[in-house]
């Protein structure tokens, strides 16, 4: 590569070939190649088969991702998912934003998951593309929609089923474990390590996993009914109509007197509380695909995993939101 003075600054320049990546000791061709590899298959992996530093095969990735991201081109969501993942210990949180329309993550920023670190997607869109979000996806967390409602006002505001279900699992839980205090040692082996056999569906669940929550709801009437009760619950997302939406919590809210399931009478404020958020749903407009911001979730974990040991915070960000856009 020549070295050239330049007329105009009068500094000597390096001459600049399309084809070459920013490591000049490899053209594109070979970066995008790593790149791709990258994708399923971790640095140290991909750096021992070509024979590289891990340093490089990182700077060579980011070459990828950001040429991704350039050709995906600027985010215009409609609507959009926010959530907060923990990047390390020590309640250390970024907040994630997702286009659900077009089923790619298109924001991560902040510092923590506070209003002020929210506000900052909001900066970044621009006012005009902030008022063209018409629906918000989140979980209830006060900050995010007191954000939402301030910079994009004309949103509805939708609360995550995943979020939501996840409230009444460990309201579920709480009950277990008081029922595994409350019995004798004898009835206990029923309930003893059977968590995740109540939090699953039944259709998840092993042929020995059933076999066991059959056992359990058998032994135990309270955890019966709590059990039928959590499962039950989903039916709300299936309505069409407020109105009958409603009707299904009330119904719901009233199988819950007698039963002594205080976890879940506190579930049922919190739900009449949050009632808006939840009901919004029922509108056709709002029938998005809730699961992409959990099925995203699940992908960063696996992206955490993979990358453990590194402390770079923006190929965190890049690998975040490149994960679902298409190879190169």
């Amino acid at each position: 590569m020549r070295r050239v003075s330049c007329k105009n600054c009068g500094k000597v320049v390096q001459e600049e070939l399309e084809w070459l990546s920013s490591n000049p000791f490899y053209t594109k061709r070979f970066a995008f190649h790593v790149g791709r590899q990258c994708r399923n298959t971790s640095i140290k992996d991909v750096a021992k088969e070509h024979n590289l530093q891990w340093r490089t095969v990182k700077e060579l990735e980011k070459q990828y991702m950001r040429e991704q991201l350039r050709i995906a081109g600027k985010a215009k969501p409609e609507v959009i998912g926010i959530d907060e993942i923990s990047i390390r210990k020590g309640h250390t949180y970024r907040i994630i934003v997702s286009d659900l329309e077009k089923r790619r993550a298109i924001w991560f920023g902040g510092v923590d998951r506070s209003e002020k670190s929210m506000d900052e997607f909001y900066a970044f869109l621009g006012e005009n593309e902030s008022k063209k979000i018409r629906l918000a996806v989140m979980d209830m967390w006060k900050a995010f929609r007191n954000s939402a409602n301030r910079n994009a006002p004309q949103a509805a505001i939708l609360f995550d089923k995943f979020h939501i279900l996840n409230h009444l699992g460990e309201a579920l839980d709480k009950i277990r474990k008081s029922e595994y205090s409350r019995l004798s040692e004898k009835n206990r082996k029923f309930i003893k390590g059977q968590k995740y056999t109540l939090l699953s569906h039944r259709e998840n669940l092993s042929k020995n996993g059933k076999k066991n929550l059959k056992l359990l709801l058998v032994a135990n009437k309270r955890l019966n009914t709590a059990y039928l009760l959590k499962e039950s619950f989903g039916q709300l997302w299936s309505y069409r109509s407020e109105v009958w939406a409603r009707k299904f919590f009330e119904n719901w809210e009233d199988s819950l007197k007698w039963q002594r399931l205080k976890p879940f009478e506190d579930f049922a404020r919190m739900i009449k509380k949050h009632w808006d958020g939840i009901a919004a749903y029922c509108k056709p407009e709002n029938k998005v695909p809730l699961g992409f911001v959990e099925g995203l979730n699940n992908k960063i974990r696996v992206i955490q995993r993979r990358a453990y040991g590194l402390r770079d915070e923006e190929y965190l960000k890049l690998k975040i939101l490149t994960c679902m856009l298409p190879e190169l």
